[in-house]
């Protein structure tokens, strides 16, 4: 592997990881909303924004550690 192609493996990486944080990150935004909003019915609807809101919370946090874990090399734990 040339140094410019794994410089563009490298970048790639970094942009797959900020933009899972950043997906997750609006999941759990729009979960709130959903919660504390008068979108679905009036007062908010805990039955939809909680659980959205915590997915939400489990991709931003332990997304890019199971994406850089799979990238290991030698693949380990």
């Amino acid at each position: 592997m040339t140094p410019k192609e794994e410089e563009a493996l490298w970048r790639n990486r970094f942009i797959l990881l900020n933009l899972t944080r950043i997906g997750g990150t609006l999941i759990v935004l729009l979960g709130l909303v959903l919660w504390h909003g008068d979108f679905v019915r009036e007062g908010g609807a805990i039955e939809i924004g909680l659980p959205l809101a915590l997915i939400g919370l489990v991709i931003s946090f332990w997304g890019p550690k199971r994406l850089s874990r799979s990238w290991r090399t030698p693949p380990g734990p």
